[in-house]
């Protein structure tokens, strides 16, 4: 039985007060009609707890703007929406469509720097997060008292004489929660094993990100990813005020798993609203996503930090082939990927959820 308003209410008690229940919580779905975003389909979710964020169906079916009670969870670029039409998928060029937001996800068959890997030319981060989603269900329906809300569909990377990678995602919530989920099923549909590269880039910023806000994680070890990164090498899971000409530092973590496998994960600012708390959490398999990258970028304007579960590094194609970290598909095979993404909205919240990551950590010795 859902909580609104800070009361427990049943089905009928709620129908009752509402003509329709998307009062409270709901979907609508609608095209934007401006600027480089002019053609984009999107689905707009509200849960009534306050959280409130928006699925880029023709943008990968990624996660734009998120909400809870007026409080971003994310970076937003200055990039803004931008129709796939506009992708430019040479070198580093994905950045001049790179929108931030909550999710931007990156893969299916390549992620991370540009390199050239088996003689091809590939640029950064993948194509998924540029395709638009076939077979759109965007609905909402009881199930018993809890009112679940989803938007549902499939990705497809494919080109004639290679892949044919299928990715069919649900994006899920329900009436009352500070938290969604992400259902991924990422399908080889082809005759020929494909290589598989799969990020989840997670852009957390302000307020959540601040001077003073801290990284909650079982972090067990932390290795700078370059030498710019070792000159904050202590300090990856602390942050500060935005500072001009800041350049980018990337962390590789190797993280701690619970008994069930899953990794916790949040950025919290405790002194937001005179010491009221705010943060937002990242809750993923190990097992599916062995590798964690954080992205720490504090420079003015591009004042983010990434949660990066993944099943790489962030090197390019061509290294992960190296060093022996490249996965792949086999015909006809599927991997599964569950995440779950929320707010902490309180310091009672980020008490509790900093105990979860000590136990973890704890456990694994």
């Amino acid at each position: 039985m859902p909580i609104i308003f800070g009361k427990h209410y049943s089905k009928q008690e709620l129908r009752a007060r509402v003509g329709r229940i998307d009062q409270i919580c709901g979907a609508r779905t609608s095209t934007l009609s401006d600027g480089r975003g002019a053609g984009i389909r999107v689905a707009d979710i509200w849960t009534g707890s306050g959280l409130e964020f928006t699925v880029l169906l023709d943008r990968g079916m990624d996660l734009s703007t998120a909400r809870w009670q007026g409080k971003s969870l994310c970076w937003r670029s200055p990039v803004g929406e931008a129709h796939p039409a506009y992708f430019e998928p040479e070198g580093t060029r994905w950045l001049r469509t790179f929108g931030g937001g909550l999710l931007t996800t990156c893969g299916l068959t390549y992620a991370g720097a540009p390199s050239t890997d088996a003689g091809e030319d590939l640029g950064l981060h993948g194509r998924v997060s540029h395709l638009p989603a076939e077979n759109v269900h965007v609905d909402a329906e009881w199930d018993g008292d809890d009112y679940v809300v989803w938007a549902t569909g499939t990705v497809r990377e494919a080109r004639v004489f290679g892949e044919n990678v299928v990715l069919t995602r649900k994006v899920f919530t329900r009436l009352g929660e500070n938290h969604l989920w992400i259902h991924d099923t990422v399908e080889n549909c082809g005759f020929e094993p494909t290589e598989h590269m799969l990020l989840y880039h997670f852009n957390l910023g302000f307020p959540a990100v601040d001077e003073g806000s801290v990284l909650l994680a079982p972090t067990l070890a932390a290795e700078p990813r370059d030498a710019e990164a070792e000159q904050e090498g202590g300090e990856y899971a602390s942050f500060h005020a935005p500072r001009p000409g800041y350049k980018e530092k990337v962390y590789y973590h190797q993280m701690a798993a619970g008994a069930d496998g899953m990794v916790p994960v949040a950025l919290v600012n405790r002194d937001l609203n005179a010491g009221t708390g705010y943060g937002v959490y990242v809750v993923y398999s190990r097992n599916a996503l062995p590798y964690f990258v954080e992205w720490k970028m504090l420079g003015q304007g591009t004042y983010v930090v990434g949660l990066e579960p993944s099943n790489c590094l962030v090197g390019g194609r061509a290294k992960e082939r190296a060093e022996g970290r490249l996965q792949f598909l086999e015909p006809g095979e599927q991997r599964e990927y569950r995440l779950e993404v929320g707010v902490l909205p309180s310091v009672l919240e980020i008490t509790a959820f900093e105990e979860r990551v000590r136990q973890v950590r704890e456990q694994a010795g």
